[in-house]
């Protein structure tokens, strides 16, 4: 057991000065992520400062028809609010496919996006890892790389990252709410994560500090007709190998517009912008998608292990879209 300090500030702004100005201090919200790395010796914070209680815990209307989701409503009432599940069902039905039942009442939206893109080699601190420990070297690229990124990895680092929340998000090109030691901001989804290049222990583009105290989701039309696939291991509890949320508005056989994003491929949530631009424009069919969905992953690069990574998104693509055009149809 590792002795740390606990503290429950008494607001945002006490907490983000807080951790700003303590190099070991960290945010614990739902604490489903940070409490297993603290457990596993991954993770060793001398300070945890309670947010859980000082942010928002509701979903509320913005004035453009959108929705602003507060960083400590619980992933189970996020998936099942009404607005949510009528307006952007590819969001709950990508928080029902996280985790399970328990974990979902006790993680947090804001904790979801700050959870840790990490392979098995991450959690075992008897490996070297450049993202746990950097400069060390990456066990991955030579051993077990079945869940190995295909999209935008480097030497450093092939991990994955693990939410299924973050997918949907980035498909609906929502927008992180940021506090930090110098005020407010907001960073977009995609762009709050980032590859892992020369530095992969960096999982966002947030500084020591950043809490995030929102999130907004656009008014977006498209996202009512939306879904999200999950191909993993087992039915629950399990990361996902290929995931894809997608949106999708057909009208006389046409495709007017798409939103794609695709998890367990890369380091980060993956906005498959080459392949909506393939779609826009051009007939809503099985080999649109699958076209589509092969130029997206032109640049991949797979391994002995998890080349059937590749093949599995195209089919998980075309899947999906082909579900929304058939009720599109109906």
């Amino acid at each position: 057991m590792r002795p740390f300090d606990y503290t429950r500030p008494d607001g945002p702004a006490d907490a983000v000065a807080l951790v700003a100005d303590d190099p070991g201090a960290a945010y614990l919200a739902g604490g489903t992520n940070l409490v297993d790395h603290m457990k596993l010796g991954v993770a060793s914070p001398t300070r945890l400062v309670d947010v859980r209680g000082l942010l928002g815990n509701r979903v509320e209307e913005l004035p453009g028809g959108g929705l602003r989701i507060g960083a400590s409503v619980p992933n189970s009432d996020l998936a099942a609010h009404p607005a949510v599940r009528r307006r952007y069902p590819v969001l709950s039905a990508a928080l029902l496919a996280g985790a399970s039942g328990q974990l979902r009442n006790a993680a947090t939206t804001g904790g979801n996006l700050f959870q840790r893109t990490r392979c098995p080699y991450f959690q075992d601190t008897t490996t070297p890892c450049n993202k746990r420990e950097p400069g060390t070297g990456c066990s991955a690229l030579e051993g077990h790389g079945r869940d190995n990124a295909v999209l935008g990895a480097s030497d450093h680092c092939v991990a994955t990252h693990p939410s299924d929340m973050a997918v949907a998000l980035a498909a609906l090109g929502a927008e992180a709410r940021v506090l930090g030691p110098g005020g407010e901001r907001v960073v977009p989804i995609p762009g709050l994560h980032r590859l892992p290049g020369s530095e992969p222990e960096r999982d966002t583009v947030l500084g020591h500090g950043d809490l995030i105290t929102a999130v907004d989701l656009p008014h977006l039309p498209v996202a009512a007709r939306s879904a999200y696939r999950k191909v993993r291991d087992r039915a629950s509890y399990a990361f996902a190998l290929v995931s894809v949320a997608a949106a999708l508005d057909v009208v006389d056989g046409t495709v007017a517009d798409v939103r794609i994003a695709f998890g367990g491929l890369a380091h980060v949530p993956w906005r498959a912008h080459r392949a909506e631009e393939a779609l826009i424009g051009g007939p809503a069919t099985e080999e649109a998608f699958r076209e589509a969905a092969r130029a997206e992953l032109a640049d991949a690069r797979t391994g002995r292990d998890n080349a059937f990574k590749v093949p599995m998104a195209v089919n998980t693509l075309a899947s999906t879209l082909r579900g929304l055009t058939a009720e599109e149809a109906r």
